[in-house]
């Protein structure tokens, strides 16, 4: 790493003028400013030129970053779209973390090694491509994306993207960080502005004090039940209130991290003494310094505390005294209970009481603090003889936390009661796991201290049923082996067959003895790029240059089939699923045979089974969509409410984009998503009535209508034409501004990147 690391020189650079800029923003609003309001007006492209202040949830506003960040399973099609601009280095500071391509199967060295022997095409690529254009690239092993943004980037004020949903795990460092696609990302790398949706504001309210079996992982599953999935989408969720101070700077980080699941653009804390000790512990001095000497700028004026629901567009107030241990799940991140309820939910509901495995760790809950509290859980366990009754996987999120954990002890007595250590990547939490248990495929239930359960996330398995709570709370249930049992009231008992009841965790917020390690994963850019080939094999099957694709033909979208109806909750896990499909990341045609292979036909409830207009015959929607690409026929997607939630990925955008998609409508969309597929040159449509969702029927051939004067606000007109000949003219809803109708026109935004070189 750099003797200065880039937070200090971006941190210095932000905070010069930052008054001012605030002063501007105080009046483009005529009010005070929350604090997302302040990170958000400190990096407008223009603010001076504003002659009137966004509308939340309507304004378009350009955004200058301050920093990108990639994990490799995204950064291959970033990088690939990068290429398509021509351009020689990056704009602003940019990663690359290898963390999502290593399969959890043995334990942290087999699986490296075997990771560092499968991947060495696509490693080679990342490392090569990082090097000649300017990127900073860290290893396979060094750690996940969002410990090492928060361990090494993130600072107070800072205004970051990623191409990774859980971003925003960088909130819990002041950071306005922000989940995108990868053309969103290319967007900041070439230089041009990040264009986001001005978002609303939510405002949660945190009283009380956080104690025994509580976990700051806890008051993110009851915010989750509180918000549900689709409750954030398009706001920014903003915590205050004297609550906030008992929790550690990656306590909120976790709180933050899994904000992505109520859909929220984002989520932030105010900078406190708990981030400034957090900088301190990770090498950074000289930004809690710089942080403390700016400390009102690096939080809402104080008349928004004074009266939150004048400011807010909602307010949620949470007792931390008065919860409970939760947890949530299955299949759905919102459904969320205390721990103390899960005995009736559990007949209720007939879940699989018996636990097959727990897992902790993953980007959410991978600190210092969680391990350490997990650890002292296992303790207790281990003095009366006691391993885990399920098997225990662990993962650290990072080489920094791995090494403190192993010269500290917590690693060896997760060991001493069953645990099995994986490698420092995302792993179970992504579907990379090769799981050979009895109990694979089967209906059962395991646990996890991850961010999201929909089926087959975890294992590739729809009969799983996954639940999420805190790391602690998944050691006591895999030392109980059922899914029922509650630390705070039940016995477990010891191995001289004598009972004994779990006493509440304890976990120090950072270590004593500071922390080990952490910069030996890192490569810096290239000294001379022009040295560097950027390695990619013209026979690979895992890397494909990339072709632009064709711009609008000027004309309205015709007499398309549906290539499908998804009926419920299609997330990009449901249209591009990741797993054994996550080696193709950086080859569009081969990941495209993946496309919705796991959503629901509305009109069968089969998934990934699609009828062909044409034949009569039924197939993947990939090979159905492949025929009518054959054909000339372009085709197009419906969808329910939320569609699209979830990852980031882009390739849910792409995939359709390449195999001959025109259009996708849809109930609701999830930001993301949308942003992606209107990036790709797809039209992101929304029925104007949600209702009109059911007159579609699974022969009909659509058609969209008045493009020729496409405008921002301007609706356009679905003709369904019905196997027997009569039709429904529908209003669709676009939220298309101005530059995104020419992404649309051009065929993609790289497309029009390279028009205007």
């Amino acid at each position: 790493m750099p003797k200065e690391t880039p937070a200090v020189e971006l941190a210095r650079r932000n905070y010069e003028g930052l008054a001012a800029r605030h002063a501007q923003g105080r009046k483009l609003f005529g009010r005070p400013l929350t604090l997302a309001e302040k990170v958000l007006v400190s990096h407008l492209w223009d603010v001076g030129s504003m002659k009137s202040p966004p509308q939340r949830k309507k304004t378009t506003c350009d955004f200058r970053v301050d920093r990108v960040a990639m994990q490799d399973a995204t950064a291959q099609m970033a990088i690939l779209q990068f290429m398509q601009s021509g351009r020689k280095a990056v704009a602003v500071p940019s990663t690359v973390h290898c963390d999502h391509l290593i399969l959890a199967r043995k334990g942290a060295a087999a699986d490296m090694e075997s990771a560092l022997t499968t991947n060495k095409e696509v490693y080679d690529f990342l490392r090569t491509a990082a090097a000649k254009y300017g990127m900073g690239f860290w290893k396979p092993g060094a750690g996940i994306i969002h410990q090492v943004v928060l361990e090494n980037y993130a600072y107070p004020g800072c205004m970051l993207i990623g191409t990774d949903s859980h971003t925003p795990n960088a909130g819990g460092l002041g950071t306005v960080a922000i989940g995108v696609g990868g053309a969103d990302a290319v967007d900041a790398m070439v230089g041009d502005a990040f264009q986001l949706l001005w978002p609303g504001a939510i405002g949660v309210k945190l009283t009380g004090k956080l104690s025994g079996w509580v976990a700051p992982k806890d008051v993110i599953l009851k915010l989750m039940g509180i918000l549900t999935v689709k409750g954030g989408t398009n706001s920014i969720v903003e915590f205050f209130g004297p609550g906030v101070a008992s929790l550690s700077c990656t306590g909120k980080a976790t709180i933050c991290n899994m904000g992505a699941e109520h859909g929220a653009t984002t989520s932030i804390f105010p900078y406190d003494a708990s981030m400034a000790r957090y900088l301190e512990w990770t090498n950074r001095k000289d930004v809690a310094d710089l942080a403390n000497a700016h400390a009102e700028l690096l939080q809402a004026d104080p008349e928004v505390y004074a009266d939150p629901s004048k400011y807010y567009d909602r307010v949620v107030e949470i007792d931390l005294s008065a919860m409970e241990p939760m947890i949530v799940g299955p299949h759905t991140p919102d459904l969320s209970r205390g721990v103390s309820k899960m005995k009736a939910e559990t007949k209720a509901n007939d879940y699989p009481e018996e636990l097959t495995y727990g897992l902790i760790g993953s980007c959410t809950n991978s600190s210092y603090e969680d391990m350490d509290r997990a650890a002292s859980v296992a303790r207790q366990a281990a003095k009366h003889g006691l391993k885990v009754k399920a098997p225990l996987l662990v993962t650290p999120g990072s080489d920094k936390i791995d090494e403190t954990i192993r010269r500290d002890g917590q690693m060896a007595v997760l060991e001493s009661i069953g645990g099995t250590v994986l490698a420092n990547a995302c792993g179970p939490c992504i579907g990379q796991w090769k799981r050979e248990d009895a109990a694979a495929g089967k209906r059962n239930s395991i646990v996890n201290s991850y961010n999201r359960n929909f089926p087959r996330r975890n294992d590739g398995h729809a009969e799983t049923q996954s639940f999420i709570t805190s790391p602690e709370m998944v050691v006591a249930l895999a030392l109980a082996g059922r899914l029922t049992f509650d630390p705070t009231k039940d016995d477990l008992t010891a191995a001289d067959g004598t009972k004994f009841k779990l006493e509440a965790p304890h976990g120090d917020e950072l270590p004593k003895k500071g922390f080990e390690g952490g910069a030996g994963g890192y490569l810096a850019p290239a000294d001379d790029p022009s040295q560097v080939t950027v390695l990619v094999s013209p026979t690979s099957d895992r890397l494909q240059l990339l072709d632009p694709f064709k711009a609008w033909d000027g004309h309205d979208v015709l007499d398309c089939p549906i290539l499908v109806q998804a009926k419920g909750k299609c997330t990009t896990d449901h249209i591009s699923p990741a797993g054994p499909w996550l080696k193709f990341r950086g080859h569009l045609d081969r990941i495209s045979d993946n496309l919705l292979i796991a959503s629901t036909n509305r009109f069968t409830g089969e998934s990934g089974r699609v009828v062909n207009v044409f034949t009569g015959e039924r197939d993947t929607p990939a090979a159905v969509a492949r025929d009518y690409k054959k054909r000339g026929q372009g085709w197009v997607i419906v969808g329910d409410e939320n569609y699209g939630e979830g990852s980031s990925r882009e390739h849910a955008a792409m995939e359709p984009r390449y195999l001959g998609g025109r259009a996708v409508i849809v109930r609701s969309f999830a930001r993301i998503h949308e942003t992606n597929l209107k990036k790709q040159g797809l039209l992101p449509l929304t029925f104007a009535d949600p209702a009109d969702y059911e007159k579609v029927q699974e022969q009909d051939r659509v058609s969209i209508v008045g493009l020729a004067t496409l405008a921002p606000g301007k609706d356009l007109t679905a003709v369904l034409k019905h196997a027997d000949g009569t039709e429904h003219r529908i209003p669709v809803k676009h939220s298309m501004t101005a530059t995104q109708i020419e992404y649309f026109k051009a065929g993609s935004s790289v497309n029009l990147m390279g028009s205007k070189g």
